[in-house]
């Protein structure tokens, strides 16, 4: 299951991702934003983040991807990363368990999006070296997320 959100800059792009879901038997809920009216992106990736416990994985698309990664690497147990290409996506899942995606609609075209949600849905967590750094991370939020 996927929790997937956009603003307004990424509403044209969210759609055409829920019909790769949709064609792909992929299940998500779509928390919105579900037009290209203007919309506050930190209220949609508050509303992902906090339904991210009852799913797999999010996914977040604004403009750039940055202001919704922001926003989502401010809840606990929320490791989001906005990526522009197959190899960071490969490597966000493998090395830092990512469990959101966060992509910017201004630079990536639909072909782009998909390739990269291909590789980070389908990349496993390596573990090993990378649990240890996991673990860490995890010490900081308990020390700084209260």
């Amino acid at each position: 299951m996927i929790i997937i959100g956009s603003d307004h800059g990424g509403y044209k792009l969210k759609e055409e991702i829920k019909k790769y879901l949709d064609e792909n038997q992929i299940q998500y809920e779509d928390v919105g934003v579900y037009s290209e009216e203007k919309a506050d992106y930190p209220t949609i990736a508050k509303e992902v983040c906090k339904k991210i416990k009852k799913a797999d994985k999010g996914i977040l698309i604004c403009r750039s991807g940055y202001g919704m990664a922001i926003v989502a690497n401010k809840f606990k147990s929320i490791r989001c990363a906005s990526i522009y290409n197959e190899e960071s996506a490969k490597f966000s899942r493998m090395h830092n368990d990512t469990n959101i995606l966060a992509l910017g609609a201004d630079y990536l075209n639909f072909q782009e999006a998909i390739r990269i949600l291909r590789i980070w849905l389908a990349t496993p967590f390596e573990g090993g070296r990378h649990a240890e750094r996991l673990k860490i991370i995890n010490e900081i939020e308990e020390e700084n997320m209260k």
